[in-house]
């Protein structure tokens, strides 16, 4: 018999067999762990690489998660295009891991790269365009490499990311009358054609003026929003990457002088970043 004065409690009485129900934590117990957060999309860990000897990237990490925009800022000759080429399969490193969603690709041989460039696509500063082909042929063409789909599929498709590019005018056009950014905006779209997961683009505001600049930034911001792309973006222009920028990785001398928040960078006492900023925003004196 249970004695009311023991400061003893009686046990719990038997949970009769077949009948269980799931088990509580004590109070003040832990409760389960979250499940951890998932790897960025991009990760680029201590990569090292140099030409002839010369450094060009060292010791160089960052990443970039899902859906976020990076803009690599530096000056000429920095490595910033180096980073994309390296992503792209087209260099390996000398040293450092680079993966893709959780994927090494610094192992990879040439047809598991190839895997990883349906995913990761590239925007060339030149365009990369088929000189022979039409607007309408060049967009078509990474849609006929793929199996499944008949013309009416790709010309459908076609017109609709031509579309997306605000392209209309120009679908019979050979590129080479076409203005930089008009090509740059046609290849956007072939890259689109791919249904990337990652886009990169290097330097898209080179040899265009302002205006273009502002709406190829436009366009890059809108596909974000629209597609959910992630992005890596290589300018030297910090009013386009101040537009564009969740992330930024500023380059120095091969080196990773600032990786973080655009925030951060604007307000980074670091001189060499002071020095860039600085000459970004010096606009020469009108005559």
């Amino acid at each position: 018999m249970f004695d009311s004065s023991s400061n003893a409690e009686p046990p719990a009485p038997p949970t009769p067999a077949g009948d269980e129900e799931p088990r509580q934590p004590a109070t003040g117990q832990a409760a389960a762990q979250p499940s951890a957060p998932p790897e960025p999309m991009i990760v680029f860990s201590h990569v090292s690489i140099a030409f002839d000897g010369r450094p060009v990237l060292e010791d160089v990490s960052f990443s970039v998660a899902h859906g976020q925009t990076l803009c690599i800022l530096g000056r000429s000759g920095v490595g910033k295009s180096v980073a994309l080429r390296i992503l792209m399969g087209f260099l390996k490193p000398d040293e450092g891991s680079v993966r893709v969603e959780g994927q090494e690709i610094t192992t990879l041989g040439e047809e598991g790269m190839r895997a990883i460039r349906k995913r990761v696509t590239m925007v060339f500063q030149n365009g990369a365009l088929f000189d022979s082909l039409s607007v309408r042929e060049n967009v078509a063409f990474p849609l006929r490499e793929r199996d499944g789909m008949d013309e009416e599929q790709i010309q459908q498709e076609v017109t609709r990311l031509i579309g997306l590019v605000g392209a209309e005018d120009v679908v019979d056009v050979l590129p080479a009358s076409l203005s930089t950014g008009r090509k740059r905006a046609v290849a956007i779209a072939r890259a689109l054609a791919a249904r990337p997961e990652v886009v990169l683009y290097d330097e898209p505001t080179t040899m265009v003026d302002p205006i273009i600049a502002r709406r190829l930034g436009d366009l890059i911001q809108r596909l974000k929003r629209q597609l959910g792309f992630t992005s890596i973006v290589v300018t030297h222009d910090m009013r386009f990457a101040a537009r564009l920028a969740d992330q930024v990785l500023f380059l120095h001398q091969g080196r990773a002088q600032f990786f973080g928040p655009l925030n951060g960078f604007l307000g980074s006492p670091d001189p060499h970043i002071q020095q860039f900023l600085a000459l970004d925003a010096y606009l020469p004196p009108s005559e």
